[in-house]
């Protein structure tokens, strides 16, 4: 097939590609507080990620997303979880969820925020970003491949997981 046979019509939706990272060491989950200078997130907790350069994989993404927001590198990773974000207005957001395991090396904090090592059992005490008490437990826990629908409407996020991926333990 020619790649102009493969287009979305006009008006059809279109995503962005996005990977989201999370490194346990441990019972500890490494996550992101969000620089007070974000758009999205100022001083919540989030994964590791961010966009894939053009023709880069989602795992090579993820690995280079770890680097320059943690400055740690590991061995391997894990694709456990694709998300689909539906927003109000195209385009819309692919999630591509990577965990893996880092025992060795202190992260470093990046123009993207301060990477912070966290006990699971605390999380619920911190202000994490909307879909992580949900999306956590799935994708940390066994190794089952997770997959989500989220929608972005006027009253919130709504968040569909689909009843055949892994459940939160």
């Amino acid at each position: 097939m020619r790649p102009e046979d493969q287009r979305s019509a006009a008006g059809q939706y279109t995503v962005v590609a996005r990977t989201l990272i999370f490194l346990t060491r441990g019972s500890k989950v490494l996550l992101l507080k969000g620089a007070p200078t974000k758009r999205l997130w100022a001083g919540k907790y989030n994964g590791i990620g961010g966009h894939l350069e053009p023709g880069e994989s989602p795992y090579a993404s993820a690995l280079r997303e770890l680097g320059e927001e943690t400055g740690l590198t590991v061995d391997a990773l894990a694709l456990r979880g694709l998300v689909h974000v539906t927003l109000p207005e195209p385009p819309g957001v692919v999630l591509f969820v990577f965990v893996g395991e880092s025992s060795a090396g202190d992260p470093v904090a990046s123009d993207e925020g301060t990477p912070e090592w966290v006990e699971q059992t605390e999380l619920a005490a911190l202000p994490l970003v909307d879909d992580l008490p949900a999306l956590l437990p799935r994708v940390l826990v066994g190794d089952t491949m997770t997959y989500a629908h989220y929608m972005v409407t006027n009253g919130g996020l709504e968040i569909r997981f689909d009843p055949g991926c892994s459940e939160a333990g």
